[in-house]
C-alpha cells in the first residue's frame, strides 16, 4: 500500500513537472525541469524494482541529455521565440494526445494485475532465467545475463540509438561553431565595404 502511495505521488509530481515545462518560455528552466522529470521517472522504476532501467534513465535522461541540451543552449538563445499568431489550433494536438492515451489505457485492460504471481512472465520466462542462466550463459549475475545474452540484440539496439543520438547532437553543435568561426566570403567583404 505504501509503495502505491509513493507511485501516485511520483506520478503527480511528474504531471506537475510536465505541465510546467509546457507553460515555461525560459529554455534553461525547461532543460532543468526535463532533468527533474527524468529523475522522477528513475525513482518510479526503482520503486517498481527495475533498477537497471532506472540507472539507464538517470544516466541518459537526466545526465547526458541535460548536458547536451545545456550545451545547445550555450550556442543558442535562452528564451523561446514568440510567434505573433500560433501556426496551428491547440485542439488537434490535444485530441491526438487524449486518443493516444485512451488507446494505451485500453491496451492495458487485459494485462495481469501488478505483482500477480500467476502472471505468464512468472510461470515461463522468469524461472528459466533464474534456473538456467548460469548454465546457458555462464554469468553469475542474472540481470547481466539477461541484458547481455537473452536480450543482447535489444541492448545493442538501445546502445546504437543512444550513440547515434549523441553523435548527431555533437555534429550539430560542431557545425554551428564552424559557421560562427568561418572566414567571411569575398561577397560578404564587398557588402561590408559598401555599407561603410
Amino acid at each position: 500500500m505504501m509503495l502505491d502511495i509513493l507511485d501516485i505521488a511520483l506520478l503527480f509530481f511528474m504531471a506537475v513537472t510536465a505541465i510546467s515545462i509546457l507553460r515555461l518560455k525560459n529554455l534553461f528552466a525547461v532543460v532543468m525541469l526535463g532533468g527533474i522529470y527524468s529523475l522522477l521517472s528513475a525513482l518510479i522504476f526503482v520503486n517498481l524494482d527495475a533498477v537497471d532501467v532506472a540507472f539507464t534513465e538517470a544516466a541518459v535522461g537526466a545526465g547526458i541529455s541535460t548536458v547536451l541540451m545545456l550545451g545547445t543552449l550555450a550556442l543558442t538563445s535562452r528564451e523561446e521565440k514568440q510567434e505573433k499568431k500560433p501556426s496551428h489550433k491547440i485542439w488537434l494536438p490535444l485530441i491526438v494526445c487524449i486518443a493516444t492515451g485512451a488507446a494505451l489505457v485500453y491496451g492495458t485492460l487485459d494485462m495481469p494485475r501488478y505483482g500477480d504471481p500467476n502472471a505468464p512472465i512468472h510461470k515461463h520466462v522468469a524461472p528459466r532465467y533464474i534456473n538456467d542462466s548460469m548454465d546457458e550463459v555462464g554469468m553469475p549475475n542474472i540481470v547481466t545475463s539477461v541484458l547481455a545474452s537473452y536480450r543482447g540484440f535489444d541492448t545493442l539496439g538501445e546502445t546504437t540509438v543512444v550513440f547515434t543520438a549523441v553523435v548527431g547532437v555533437l555534429i550539430l553543435l560542431t557545425g554551428r561553431r564552424r559557421r560562427d568561426k568561418r572566414e567571411p566570403t569575398l561577397e560578404e567583404l564587398e557588402e561590408q565595404e559598401e555599407e561603410v
